[in-house]
């Protein structure tokens, strides 16, 4: 039978209840929203209306009494069945069987495209992500950022709006320095020269690496004498080693920063390439200084008159915009601080034509919040264009043991080394199975397990099911999409139908939220679904009409769940 066009069931249902208040109470206002939510149990329907709850006040009158009104004068639906008063005066809703049952033609024909709408109307959209600083290789905290944005970034790009992922490269300022005068300083001792090395530069195994890769190159072209230096304390020393490896090496101080920029920024690329994240973007902080951008945006706010000077220094004033206090843009010294570079750069996204920027940031940001919306606002721009999603670092467990993450001290776990241990498959899936800014013990014991209890085990061993269902059956699986579902009227597999339908909802719900983890979530219930169906029913019955519905069901089953995989960065395997 041909698939119809899969409807947008909240809008239409939505619109029954428009008309049907406008018959009951055609004075009231048209701006009143209408509620529909999704029962616990079946035995409720399919959607649960609340209107006549919202209306009781309105018109002074009972809420059943009301509900008995809308109920008596809803529209004909091509899709519901019926609808029933409950409790105080709920609306219960009950689709049509033969509605429900059409939903695997419909996924079959639409395939891949089943889920993707038009909710964004291709509004552009950037979602900048990750964006750690190239001091080091990322670890599994960044591991988070990274999986969130980008699973975000899809489901954002599923519900219709034109995405653009891009990755803010820090490559300007002091931690810059640090890793430099580190590689250095690793570099004189692979010479043989004795080096006091600070305690606070870069401590990690990958410096010495760097650092032999740096003699190897070049040989003994940055032999100097180590540098010895006083100070009052460990950071204050740690400034004045900076300053004496750039007057040691003059011009080729340029040469050591940018081989250590560039060897952690290939090494980032490569492993969020191996982790399936990719950028359409990549924006230099250094590039914003050196056009001028950062001195004109600075400009810009003091001729707004938001900025002022003090002690030498350049205030913005951020207080003036629920900071709880000023802040510095450029220092006595002429250095423009972090927070200028980051102005110039977020007024250049929105220069660029975005009508939304979205920026993931770790939730140790908080505070930075206000002082970058308060800009924008300062420069005239629309601040709640801008959303700043705040993503907590996971923590990992080993054994049931917390590993500690130290970047300076070369303490972590990196995400190329929990990839290799987890796979990439389990740890997409399991840092999304939070809300981002709730916190997340990654459980590496569970992750590698291979039972019902590891979420992306349970979820991808649903799809190789019916995978292995197909190929003991042994046709086309493409025939199936004009099957006749009608036999498909068990409680199970009207539950299944009715999972399935959920399925645009959840992505349309995952974009407007900016939450990810509700696919997760949805693909959990959707395998279980399943698998206990798969459990209680013999799929390859005698009965050729039936059991090419509960194959077309199957393959129904099959094709969301890879969908919903996509959108997370997971693969969905025919085998395991």
């Amino acid at each position: 039978m041909p698939a119809p066009a899969s409807p947008d069931l909240r809008a239409h249902l939505s619109s029954l209840f428009e008309e049907a208040i406008r018959n009951v109470a055609p004075a009231l206002p048209a701006s009143l929203v209408i509620v529909l939510e999704t029962p616990r149990q079946s035995a409720h329907g399919d959607y649960a209306c609340t209107v006549a709850l919202q209306l009781a006040k309105l018109l002074r009158r009972a809420p059943r009494e009301i509900a008995a009104q809308l109920v008596a004068a809803l529209p004909a639906s091509p899709y519901l069945e019926k609808a029933e008063i409950a409790g105080a005066g709920f609306i219960n809703l009950f689709l049509k069987r033969s509605f429900k049952q059409q939903v695997v033609n419909r996924i079959l024909a639409t395939g891949a495209a089943y889920g993707t709408s038009e909710l964004g109307r291709r509004k552009k959209v950037q979602v900048e992500f990750v964006s750690a600083n190239p001091t080091g290789p990322l670890h599994v905290g960044h591991g988070r950022g990274a999986a969130y944005g980008a699973s975000l970034a899809n489901v954002l790009a599923a519900a219709g709006f034109d995405v653009s992922r891009e990755y803010y490269v820090n490559d300007a300022g002091r931690q810059m320095d640090i890793l430099a005068l580190s590689t250095w300083l690793r570099y004189l001792e692979a010479c043989g020269i004795a080096v006091a090395f600070p305690a606070n530069a870069y401590q990690g195994e990958y410096v010495r690496d760097m650092a032999r890769r740096l003699r190897d190159r070049h040989q003994a072209r940055f032999r100097h004498d180590a540098p010895a230096v006083a100070a009052a304390d460990e950071e204050a020393k740690l400034d004045a080693l900076i300053a004496a490896a750039k007057a040691a090496l003059g011009a080729d101080y340029e040469v050591v920063h940018g081989f250590a920029l560039n060897e952690q920024l290939a090494d980032c690329r490569d492993d969020l390439s191996e982790f399936g994240v990719a950028f359409g973007n990549w924006c230099s902080a250094r590039s914003l200084y050196e056009s001028g951008r950062v001195e004109h945006v600075i400009n810009l706010l003091e001729e707004r008159g938001h900025v002022f000077t003090d002690g030498g220094a350049r205030w913005f004033r951020s207080s003036a915009f629920g900071d709880e206090k000023d802040r510095v843009v450029q220092r006595e010294n002429g250095q423009h601080t972090y927070f200028a570079s980051d102005i110039a750069y977020h007024l250049d996204k929105f220069k660029r034509g975005f009508d939304l920027v979205i920026d993931v940031w770790g939730a140790d940001h908080h505070g930075y919040i206000p002082r970058v919306k308060g800009a924008l606002t300062a420069l005239g721009l629309n601040a709640e264009q801008l959303t700043i999603v705040l993503v907590q670092f996971a923590v990992l467990y080993r054994g049931g043991q917390k590993v500690s993450m130290s970047t300076r001290a070369g303490e972590f776990v990196t995400l190329r080394e929990l990839r290799r241990e987890v796979g990439n498959d389990a740890a997409r899936f399991f840092y999304v199975l939070r809300k981002g800014e709730q916190h997340l013990d990654f459980d590496l014991d569970l992750a590698k397990s291979q039972s019902n209890d590891n979420p992306v085990y349970y979820v991808q061993y649903a799809h190789a099911r019916v995978c292995s269902l197909l190929e003991q059956w042994g046709g086309d699986a493409a025939d199936l999409t004009a099957a006749d579902t009608a036999a498909l009227e068990s409680e199970q597999e009207l539950a299944l139908h009715s999972r399935l339908l959920e399925y645009p909802e959840a992505v349309e719900n995952a974009a407007r939220d900016l939450s990810p983890h509700v696919i997760a979530f949805y693909l959990r219930e959707l395998a279980a679904d399943f698998h206990s169906y798969y459990n209680a029913t013999r799929m390859l019955v005698d009965d050729e009409k039936v059991k090419r519905a509960r194959l077309a069901l199957g393959a129904a089953v099959r094709q969301v769940l890879c969908n919903g995989l996509a959108l997370l960065g997971v693969s969905a395997p025919d085998k395991m």
